[in-house]
């Protein structure tokens, strides 16, 4: 029997849905039927459009894709002027203010506290300069993710802009591939470092070679089922599958359709791609890929994993493990990497970025999975400059290794499912780190990824420091705390964390990394970085090391634990509003 959400979805997904929405966004909010909700807001996903959490009826967050991370001239300043028009809350985060963008882990951008009225406002203004947000969530192909540097990285095995440009547009754009079973993640790199992180997407290319006729081959090595989530991650498999350039997107497409065909649409908590691949097994789908396409499927050819070090926990001198910082293009020019930890920038913010952008380089700026900005073809006589503006300050190129290591996902500020407040959380440990936890001066990386549940979109499965909300009894009442494990990292054989401690409340985790960062910096090894000294160490020994602790570290909302409407605001929600923002009233 399928699931519900089947039926829903049949009823009305894909493109035909966007009328609905605009629809339903011309006569207001209230026109939803009221017993309805649940099942258009699942449909709306589609399109980007996810209804926040209880208490924040009648506003949206708006997904946005940008194959690739790439944002083109003009496009980071039309987001950032939406969201200073339209992305205003009913109460400032006592944090970041009003009117932000959230980068996320695949590249793309988020928009909070939007009225449903005013999405095609919203649409029309951004589709203007090509950004879409369509297929950016449900059951759909999400945006696809890349090396962000493609075609600007002296270290780029093979070129994948124009790859990726078709997966986008003949694929991802295919209606009749828009229901998936399941959230559906590509992933596409030519670079040696491992940036697009192929481990854990459904379906992903690798760059690799093989030797035909004595004459090196360049393409790429075929992967499947990798995938975080419900504390049931796995590494994706290769599917012993070698594919040119000229192939790429036949052997992408097939597989896609097969789990479009043959993904289970009746158990929603095992069906994504990666149950799916263990259910058929590498040897059968690699069969079936075979059958499915026009031309001999090759055996894997020889990969680059043994030279990743993008998120591999390895020395900064064996490559780059993010893309902070000045780097050198091949035509002479310059990328600039910025930091902004937890991937929270204000509106005016944006519009600056885009503006020095265009000032100092190209114009164009790309996004990483690690939730930062990068500003492309900056001349060199041109850098100087660009690093004395005041806001390289705040979002700077050379931040230390906290600031530089830290994702959090969006938390309980919007997300049904988390259990734990995440973006401010962090930036409030970051700041009390920076004061108190002293690190090695040759420890450039420590990645410390915050998800506020299992469902993991802070990646907290592959960081250095790994942490999970949770709620705990503290002092006899109920608290915010964390899982917290050590010792992932996605490289030549990707690894997960390691629970160290569980449940630990909030406003004692900083003093727990901090045991944990000083028994490094003293136990370690010269040059040892973190991932090895925890590698090196035993887990029995990690746990006793990770002493929880309180400190003069205070936590922002230790006590919300999901019961406010925000987790910064008292009284009661205004939410309901109308297209204003004044409150509807009151049917009780």
């Amino acid at each position: 029997m399928v699931h519900e959400k089947e039926e829903w979805k049949d009823e009305s997904y894909g493109d035909e849905l966007r009328e609905r929405i605009e629809s339903f966004a011309a006569e207001g909010w209230e026109s939803i039927p009221e017993d309805e909700r649940e099942e258009w807001f699942s449909r709306f996903k589609f399109w980007g459009v996810f209804h926040q959490r209880s208490g924040q009826e009648s506003y949206f967050m708006l997904r946005l894709t940008n194959c690739g991370g790439v944002l083109e001239p003009g496009q980071l300043r039309a987001i950032g002027e939406v969201a200073r028009e339209y992305a205003g809350g009913p109460v400032e985060n006592p944090e970041f203010g009003d009117a932000w963008i959230d980068l996320t882990t695949r590249q793309s951008v988020q928009l909070h506290w939007l009225k449903l009225e005013d999405v095609p406002a919203v649409w029309e203004k951004l589709e203007a300069v090509g950004v879409s947000s369509r297929s950016a969530g449900g059951d759909a192909m999400r945006n696809v993710s890349g090396c962000p540097v493609a075609g600007k990285d002296e270290h780029e095995h093979v070129e994948t802009r124009s790859l990726l440009d078709r997966i986008q547009r003949e694929l991802r754009g295919d209606d009749a591939l828009s229901n998936m079973p399941r959230k559906f993640n590509i992933s596409v790199t030519g670079c040696r470092e491992g940036c697009a992180q192929d481990s854990i997407n459904d379906v992903a290319l690798e760059p690799a070679r093989k030797l035909a006729g004595g004459e090196e081959v360049r393409g790429f090595n075929v992967r499947a089922g990798g995938g975080l989530g419900g504390r049931e991650p796995r590494r994706a498999r290769s599917v012993d599958a070698f594919v040119t350039p000229e192939h790429a997107y036949e052997v992408v497409r097939a597989f896609v359709e097969l789990y479009h065909e043959e993904g289970d649409r009746t158990n929603r908590s095992r069906n994504r791609a990666r149950f799916f691949v263990d259910d058929w097994g590498t040897g059968a789908i690699r069969e079936e890929l075979a059958d499915r396409v026009d031309f001999e499927l090759q055996h894997a050819g020889t990969s680059f994993r043994t030279e990743y070090t993008y998120n591999a926990g390895r020395k900064p001198e064996r490559g780059k493990h993010d893309h902070v910082g000045v780097h050198e293009q091949p035509d002479g020019r310059h990328y600039v990497g910025l930091s902004v930890p937890v991937g929270r920038m204000g509106a005016e913010e944006a519009i600056e970025l885009a503006d020095l952008a265009d000032e100092y380089g190209g114009g164009e700026v790309r996004l990483t999975r690690r939730q930062n900005p990068i500003l492309m073809d900056v001349p060199e006589g041109n850098l100087d400059d660009l690093l004395a503006e005041p806001l390289l300050e705040t979002h700077t190129p050379e931040p230390g290794a906290f600031g530089r290591g830290a994702i959090a996902c969006t938390g309980t500020e919007f997300c049904s499912l988390a259990l734990t407040e995440t973006k401010a959380r962090t930036a409030a440990m970051l700041r009390w780190f920076r004061r108190n936890v002293e690190v090695p001066d040759d420890v450039s990386q420590l990645k410390l990824h915050f998800s506020g549940c299992t469902a993991d979109c802070g990646q907290a499965m592959t960081a250095d420091i790994g942490l999970q909300g949770m709620r705990a009894r503290k002092d006899g009442e109920m608290v915010e705390a964390m899982d917290v494990g050590v010792g992932g990292g996605v490289g030549a054989e990707p690894s997960f964390i390691e629970w160290t401690r569980q449940r630990v409340p909030a406003d004692e985790v900083p003093g727990m990394i901090r045991n944990l960062v000083e028994a490094f910096a003293a136990l370690r090894e010269d040059g040892q970085t973190f991932r090895e000294w925890v590698d090196a160490t035993g887990h029995e020994t990690l746990i006793e090391l990770a002493e929880p602790e309180e400190t003069s570290y205070e936590d922002p909302c230790l006590h919300d634990a999901k019961q406010s409407w925000y987790p910064f605001a008292d009284g009661e929600s205004p939410a309901p509003t109308d297209a204003t923002g004044e409150p509807l009233p009151s049917d009780d």
